[in-house]
């Protein structure tokens, strides 16, 4: 059948595309093209345009996978006997999915990365703000700008604080699926010692261990600054992203790829994220990560602490 085997879920920019990345180098190991679908997000629908009011939002929606024959495709390409899976970090956070994915592949095994929630929420916003579409320059003023985004239907991505919230998404995970089914791991585990990590992982998904060791390097870029020149390409890109829209999303991305460059020469890393901010944030997530820590019978404390642990290339370094 075209459907999964198991899913990587969540949390977005807490390593689930270098999860992916690492996984199907493993010959019993099956990742779909393109890596994120995100079918289980849609009710076998189009998404709504209402929800997708960000910029750029409407035309990144463009490429989801909501029909179901055209998701079962995605895997048709697997070699017999592989365990075939895909990977779209918003599943974590989206209740509804949990529902949709109960009633279409009950007995799939999902996988969920999780981050200091500070750290993910800032390279969250670090993301959005080096492709030129984030239009607040100050991260702490994003994240509290979240509720009148959501309001006006911006799509999931530019919920900084709410998709840090962990404890929430995986009480309602529980709820949904047995444990046994749900893998866990830290994004730190993934950073400082890979291959154990990706041994738990294929252990879990039941192939052969010791066979992947390095998690490879991705989607790390490059720090934007906030000069006359970068607002001035802030807006070209915002405004391509308006008009890709109405043009096939590959069209949009090539005719975007000389104004990103533009905006990250220098190849600057981004700053790290000030301690007064830190202490701000942290106290929005103090009641999640006890309920995190219950729910996993593990300590998370040290994510309420002042000090993040960076950027992976900050980690490896």
């Amino acid at each position: 059948m075209g459907l999964p085997d198991f899913l990587v879920i969540g949390a977005p920019k807490a390593g689930s595309t270098a999860i992916h990345a690492a996984l199907v180098q493993h010959p019993q190991l099956f990742g779909t093209v393109p890596k994120e679908p995100k079918f289980f997000l849609t009710d076998g629908r189009a998404p709504r345009r209402q929800e997708q009011r960000g910029p750029g939002d409407w035309h990144s929606a463009q490429e989801w996978v909501w029909q179901r024959a055209r998701y079962e495709q995605l895997f048709d390409a697997a070699p017999p006997g592989t365990l075939k899976g895909e990977s779209t970090p918003f599943y974590l956070w989206d209740r509804a999915a949990h529902l949709r994915i109960k009633a279409a592949v009950p007995d799939v095994k999902l996988i969920a990365a999780i981050r200091d929630p500070v750290d993910r929420a800032y390279s969250n916003w670090t993301h959005l703000w080096a492709d030129g579409l984030e239009t607040e320059p100050d991260f702490l003023r994003a994240c509290l700008r979240e509720p009148e985004r959501i309001a006006q239907g911006y799509a999931p991505f530019w919920r900084y604080l709410e998709l840090s919230r962990y404890g929430e998404q995986l009480e309602h995970l529980f709820s949904v699926f047995d444990r046994s089914q749900v893998f866990v791991l830290r994004y730190r585990d993934l950073v400082d010692a890979p291959a154990a990590t990706l041994d738990a992982i294929t252990g879990f998904l039941g192939v052969e261990q010791g066979v992947i060791s390095t998690v490879p390097s991705s989607n790390v870029s490059s720090w934007a600054g906030n000069s006359a020149v970068d607002r001035s390409l802030r807006r070209g890109i915002r405004a391509g992203a308006a008009l890709g829209a109405h043009v096939p999303p590959k069209v949009w991305r090539q005719a975007q790829r000389p104004l990103v460059a533009a905006l990250h020469r220098g190849g600057v890393h981004r700053p790290p994220l000030d301690v007064a901010v830190r202490r701000q944030l942290v106290s929005h997530f103090a009641d999640d990560v006890a309920l995190l820590s219950r729910l996993l019978d593990r300590n998370y404390d040290d994510w309420l602490s002042d000090a993040g642990r960076g950027t992976f290339a900050v980690r490896r370094s």
